[in-house]
């Protein structure tokens, strides 16, 4: 069966994120976006965590997956996960990386949560701040449980990644030491795809994931995870990743089918420069300003296509031998508001025009993957139509973005 999964997403409890993303919200807003396997998100924050066990129930006596109490199905499944960041000193340097954190269910995240509780602070915010190192975390949860599965978040975010230009490292050896071997996946973040990430060939056996990260919940499943899944299980998601499954014609039973991708150029970090100076730069500019920003004339951040080319070890367009699928796509709101000329996506007159692709297209994802011209043209305005067919086929105009700021996408 054919589940889409967004495996790494936020609550109301982490910094900078909305108070509406609550488990009844997050649940009604999977049902519109399309997506049926999703992240709890901060299940080390206590009282986010007295909320799951209280209204949440598992799906199946042992399948790991929670629904709604409250829900009349089990369309929705939630897995536990939270974000932990970590900030510690190693090979002479101080090092802050982000982690997604999967557990096999709530009596394994409680043993977790208890632990932390007594020697670190995670009460303070939806994504504590924990002052270990990535070995110590990792054997800590597997000491716990084998099936905790941890993988590195957004992996090339300059500032709070395994891979990122600030703090972080150059080999996945130098951050996980013995603990590599358990290290089954990498998130690509909002500013790399599949393809960036090909080009390593020491990312080869590793499963690449993409999820949303969403910090509201208009951001659910702006990327995710397409699976074939013959259980709907915690253990068959840990064994696909585990094992890198790819569904292909000799394997169609379990594996990824696909991910779903955000344009990188959109992401945050996609190319270097300096927000407040307004300087953006592509990693040539900056090697020819020497990294300098002439306005400043500090230090320009250093983005992620920059740090890909600093560490790939092939050229542009290499692909990995065993690899899933990917799609790029534009949230359907975003569409709707470019083809519009209106500057807010949340504005009445393009929620009312998404209100009403959903109610005869179905999901969102299904809208934007699945329905044909045809299809498009008999729910929508043909301008409407038209636009997603463009972003289906890559003919957009995007200002790429940097240091912290979005790019912008124009059709």
């Amino acid at each position: 069966m054919q589940q889409i999964l967004d495996l790494h997403i936020h609550s109301k409890y982490s910094r900078a994120c909305s108070p509406l993303l609550t488990l009844e919200n997050i649940d009604a807003t999977c049902r519109i976006k399309g997506i049926d396997i999703v992240a709890t998100g901060d299940f080390t924050y206590p009282v986010w965590f007295k909320d799951i066990k209280n209204k949440l129930v598992e799906t199946k006596i042992g399948s790991g997956l929670y629904k709604l109490k409250k829900a009349k199905d089990d369309k929705i499944k939630f897995i536990l996960s939270s974000e932990v960041a970590l900030i510690y000193k190693d090979g002479g340097k101080v090092r802050r990386i982000h982690l997604v954190i999967h557990a096999p269910n709530i009596k394994i995240a409680e043993e977790l949560n208890n632990y932390l509780d007594k020697y670190y602070n995670i009460r303070s915010d939806g994504r504590p701040i924990l002052g270990m190192s990535a070995p110590a975390l990792m054997k800590l949860c597997l000491g716990i449980d084998k099936k905790f599965l941890i993988y590195p978040a957004h992996i090339w975010t300059p500032w709070f990644a395994v891979f990122g230009s600030k703090s972080g490292f150059d080999k996945m050896e130098e951050c996980f030491h013995e603990y590599t071997k358990n290290i089954f996946a990498i998130e690509t973040g909002l500013s790399s795809d599949p393809a960036m990430n090909w080009r390593l060939s020491c990312l080869d056996n590793l499963t690449i994931l993409s999820n949303s990260d969403a910090h509201s919940l208009s951001n659910i499943g702006r990327e995710a995870n397409v699976f074939e899944m013959e259980k709907i299980t915690y253990d068959e998601i840990y064994n696909i990743i585990k094992n890198k499954k790819i569904y292909s014609e000799s394997n169609k039973k379990s594996g990824i089918k696909f991910t779903i991708e955000f344009y990188p150029e959109e992401g945050l970090y996609h190319l270097d420069g300096h927000r407040l100076c307004k300087i953006r730069f592509t990693p040539t500019e900056t090697k020819k300003h020497k990294g300098l920003c002439p306005v400043c004339h500090k230090p320009v951040v250093i983005g992620v296509m920059n740090r890909v080319e600093e560490l790939a070890n092939r050229s542009e367009g290499s692909r990995s031998l065993h690899s899933a699928d990917f799609k790029k796509l534009v949230e359907l709101d975003k569409i709707i508001a470019s083809v519009l000329g209106v500057k807010s996506r949340s504005s009445k007159k393009v929620q009312l025009e998404y209100n009403n692709l959903i109610k005869q297209g179905g999901t969102e994802l299904n809208i934007l993957l699945n329905l044909s011209d045809k299809d498009l043209k008999n729910i929508t305005k043909p301008v409407i139509a038209e636009g997603i067919k463009k972003v289906r086929q890559g003919r957009l105009i995007i200002e790429p973005g940097f240091d912290g700021q979005y790019g912008s996408i124009r059709l």
